[in-house]
C-alpha cells in the first residue's frame, strides 16, 4: 500500500453493484464504491455480535496493544492515504488538510490507547463500599460525515475499541472510498470482523440507527439528521453521541491587536475551505478596531493558495459537493444584493472545473441576515460590527446551535469573563477550533450531546456498572 492506487485496489469491489466516486477538483473518477444494501449491514452487524466477546475479554492493555499497532499501520501507510483524502474530499496535501487529518488519525488512536481509566471508588466509608466500573456496550454504529472523513471516523472507533466493543461503520455516500481504506489499513492488525465499513445510502444509515443489536450509534453531521436519528433510535433505547452542526461566533475584544490575530482568525474560519463544524462562521468586530480587523484579515486571506488538492502549493482546496457549493453561493449572493461590502471574493470563476468558490469576506451585514444566521459551511465569513459586550454576548448566543465559540482579546481576565458567558461547548482564547485528544469536546443546545475524547470520552463508549458491597 506504498501508493494510492495500491491502496485503492485493495478496495476496489470485484463483485456487486458500484458507484463512480469524483474529484471535487476536477470531476476525474476516483474509483469505484460498493453500494451496499440493508442486507449487507445485517450481515456486518451479525459478525460483529460474533466477534465482539472475545475482544472485550482481551481486556485493556491487550486491546490499546492492538489499537498502538493499529496506528502504525496507519502510520506505514500515511502517504498514500493522504493522496486517496485529497482526492476524493478535495482537501489539498499541505496546511491543516490531507496529510494533517491522517497525522490525527494516528494520534487519536494512541491517545485512545494511552488514556488510563480506572476503576472509581464512590463510596468506602466503613459500611458501604461501592465502585464503578465500565462494561462494554457491545456493537456500536459511526456514522461519519464527509469533511473530515478519516480523522472523524476514528474518533469515532478508537474509544469503541479501547472500551472494547466492535464497530461498523456507515461513511457519508461522498467519501467513502477514504473511509474504507482507512478501516482497511487497521484491519491488517484488527481482528476479522471487528470493524467493518457498509457504505451504502440512507437506508442503511436509517438500519444501523434502529438496528435492535447495536448498542450505541456515533454521528457527526447535521442536526436534521441527527435528530432523524434520535427519532429512529428510540425503540431500542440507544445510546447516543452526536455531534452536529454548529454556528460558531468569534468575538474581537476593542483592546485586540488586528495583525497578531488574523491569522489564527483566518485558520480558524477557513480551515478545510470553511467545512467543519467548529469553524469560525461568524465574526463579531468592535466598532473601535472593525476596519483594521478588516484590513489585516483580507490581507491574509489574499495570500493563501486555492487549488487542486494534489498541487503541494494549494492551502485550499474545493468544496466537497456541488449541493454545498450552492448553498454558500446562494448565502453570498443574497448578502450581496443586501447591500452588504464585499471585502474579498465572492465571484467564483465561470466554467471553472470543480466545484471552488474563492474566499469571501463579507463586511457591512446585517446582524440577522441568512449568512449571519445560518450555518454556511464554506469558504465565506460576515463580520458584524457591534459596540458593547452585552450586545455581542446576546448575538453569540442568539442561535439555536452552540458547538463551540471564541473570544479574541490582550486581557485574558477579560476574555475569560466573556467565554464563561456563551452558551457552547467549547470557547476557545485568542484561538478557534483547535482540538486536543485529552480535552473533552462537544456541544450545547442543537448542537447535539455527549462527549468526545479523553477519559470523557472513554467512558461515553461503555456502561457504567457500580458494585455494591
Amino acid at each position: 500500500m506504498n501508493s494510492y492506487e495500491s491502496l485503492l485496489e485493495t478496495i476496489t469491489p470485484t463483485s456487486g453493484a458500484t458507484r463512480e466516486i469524483l474529484d471535487p477538483a476536477t470531476g476525474a473518477v476516483v474509483g469505484l464504491a460498493p453500494f451496499d444494501t440493508v442486507d449487507d449491514l445485517d450481515r456486518a452487524v451479525l459478525g460483529a455480535v460474533a466477534v465482539q466477546p472475545a475482544w472485550a475479554a482481551l481486556g485493556h492493555a491487550a486491546r490499546s496493544e492492538t489499537l498502538l499497532r493499529a496506528a502504525d499501520a496507519i502510520d506505514a501507510a500515511a502517504e498514500a492515504l493522504a493522496e486517496l483524502l485529497s482526492r476524493e474530499q478535495g482537501k489539498p496535501m499541505n496546511g491543516p488538510n490531507a496529510r494533517f487529518e491522517v497525522g490525527g488519525a494516528s494520534a487519536w488512536l494512541r491517545a485512545a490507547a494511552g488514556t488510563p481509566l480506572e476503576s472509581e471508588v464512590v463510596v468506602d466509608d466503613g459500611s458501604t463500599h461501592a465502585v464503578m466500573h465500565y462494561r462494554p456496550i457491545g456493537v456500536v454504529g459511526a456514522i461519519g460525515p464527509w469533511n473530515w472523513p478519516m480523522m472523524i471516523t476514528i474518533w469515532q472507533i478508537a474509544p469503541a475499541l479501547r472500551m472494547g466493543n466492535a464497530v461498523v461503520v456507515k461513511p457519508s455516500e461522498y467519501t467513502p472510498l477514504s473511509v474504507l481504506a482507512l478501516v482497511a489499513v487497521i484491519n491488517q492488525v484488527l481482528p476479522a470482523g471487528l470493524v467493518t465499513v457498509v457504505s451504502g445510502d440512507r437506508e442503511v444509515g436509517a438500519r444501523l440507527s434502529s438496528h435492535p443489536d447495536i448498542g450505541k450509534v456515533m454521528f457527526t453531521g447535521s442536526t436534521a439528521t441527527g435528530k432523524a436519528i434520535i427519532r429512529s433510535s428510540a425503540d431500542t433505547v440507544k445510546r447516543l453521541t452526536l455531534e452536529l452542526g454548529g454556528n460558531d461566533a468569534g468575538i474581537v475584544l476593542a483592546d485586540a491587536d488586528p495583525t497578531a490575530i488574523a491569522e489564527g482568525l483566518f485558520w480558524g474560519a477557513f480551515i478545510n475551505t470553511g467545512q467543519t463544524c467548529a469553524a469560525l462562521k461568524r465574526l463579531y468586530v468592535h466598532d473601535d478596531i472593525y476596519e483594521e480587523v478588516c484590513t489585516a484579515l483580507t490581507k491574509v486571506a489574499a495570500a493563501i493558495p486555492m487549488g487542486v488538492g494534489v498541487d503541494e502549493k494549494s492551502l485550499l482546496g474545493p468544496l466537497q459537493n456541488k449541493a454545498q457549493f450552492d448553498i454558500v453561493a446562494g448565502l453570498v449572493d443574497a448578502a450581496k444584493a443586501s447591500g452588504a461590502r464585499v471585502l474579498l471574493g465572492g465571484n467564483p470563476v465561470a466554467g471553472q472545473p470543480g466545484y471552488f468558490y474563492p474566499v469571501t469576506l463579507i463586511a457591512d451585514i446585517d446582524k440577522d441576515h441568512p449568512l449571519v444566521l445560518e450555518e454556511q459551511f464554506g469558504p465565506a465569513l460576515p463580520i458584524i460590527r457591534y459596540s458593547s459586550v452585552d450586545e455581542v454576548v446576546a448575538l453569540a448566543n442568539g442561535v439555536d446551535v452552540g458547538l463551540g465559540g471564541s473570544v479574541w482579546s490582550a486581557d485574558l481576565v477579560q476574555a475569560r469573563e466573556v467565554a464563561a458567558r456563551l452558551e457552547t461547548g467549547t470557547v476557545w482564547i485568542n484561538a478557534h477550533g483547535a482540538v486536543h485528544p485529552m480535552i473533552p469536546f462537544g456541544g450545547s443546545k442543537q448542537s447535539g450531546y455527549g462527549l468526545e475524547f479523553g477519559v470523557e470520552g472513554l467512558k461515553a463508549l461503555g456502561v457504567p456498572q457500580v458494585i455494591n458491597g
